[in-house]
């Protein structure tokens, strides 16, 4: 998923476009930013926004503090 993702860890703010490239832990999650599809969506992109959600309650899991 793309997007603009930043987290703070060990003092530094550190800024991801690639959902997957986020560290396993790390401090806090700072913005959480996906880029959706350009209109028209289709069931499947609606599906995967469907899913936002989820990928942040994940993220916020992985926090350390």
């Amino acid at each position: 998923m793309q997007g603009i993702f930043v987290i703070r860890d060990k003092g530094h703010f550190l800024e991801f476009s690639n959902y997957d490239d986020i560290p396993e832990s790390f401090d806090n999650v700072i913005r959480f930013e996906p880029t959706p599809p350009e209109s028209p969506h289709t069931k499947e992109e609606h599906e995967e926004m469907a899913t936002y959600n989820d990928k942040l309650k994940e993220l916020m899991k992985r926090e350390k503090n």
